[in-house]
């Protein structure tokens, strides 16, 4: 049952909506703008309106398998009577989930970097993800409206994350981290790899060619 959850929330994840909404305009954006079918190109190529449905399309291929998946195991009792376990299927889960966003098997293994699909993510695992996570959106609302940078807004976002998460770990007294290292492991791994992914931007930041939020495509109508 966990291969076939994981299956699943790959799977889901794997669904290229921004593709999708592209060819539904009659455009391939993975030959426009940066190429990537993630949820900012989608709205440089397609318009600003298409960033935010890719958005919450992309955040949703993160929530449904997540959130899913622990509704599964907690009406299964896995988080009563095996924890470990249970939380390992969450996150197992979850990391498909962002996996088939990143590497989709239908279309070579290239996909967005993760960020709509982390988000979805950190919103299902409630409530240890939930709160930090709706401050690192926050977050990522001011630094992208004062920067006019996504990419900068998902980084410091996915930093701040790991911050109020810690901090919760830290203070609040039923969340201490040696009885929750599971989900401070992986937020550490996915915040990584959200950074990871984002290489060529902080490339392109320092040498300053970085495009800024819905700065026009070359080639988009």
């Amino acid at each position: 049952m966990a291969a076939g959850l994981t299956a699943a929330g790959y799977l889901f994840g794997s669904i290229p909506f921004g593709l999708l909404v592209g060819l539904w305009k009659n455009v391939d954006i993975r030959t426009k703008g940066s190429c990537n079918i993630g949820a900012t190109n989608a709205g440089r190529v397609l318009g600003k309106r298409y960033f935010y449905i890719v958005l919450l399309l992309d955040l949703l291929k993160g929530f449904v398998p997540t959130a899913a998946a622990g509704l599964w195991l907690r009406l299964n009792g896995f988080f009563e009577h095996s924890p470990v376990v249970g939380t390992t299927i969450w996150l197992a889960v979850a990391f498909a989930a962002v996996a088939g966003h990143n590497w989709p098997c239908w279309l070579g293994f290239k996909g967005g970097k993760g960020v709509s699909a982390s988000l979805g993510v950190v919103l299902a695992i409630y409530p240890y993800y939930t709160f930090p996570g709706l401050a690192a959106f926050a977050i990522w609302i001011v630094v992208v409206a004062v920067t006019r940078y996504v990419s900068i807004g998902s980084i410091v976002a996915g930093l701040g994350f790991l911050i109020g998460l810690g901090l919760l770990f830290a203070f609040h007294p039923a969340w201490r981290i040696g009885d929750h290292w599971p989900l401070a492991a992986f937020a550490a791994v996915m915040v990584g790899l959200l950074i990871f992914r984002h290489r060529t931007n902080i490339a392109r930041l320092r040498s300053g060619t970085e495009n800024k939020f819905m700065a026009k495509a070359e080639g988009a109508s």
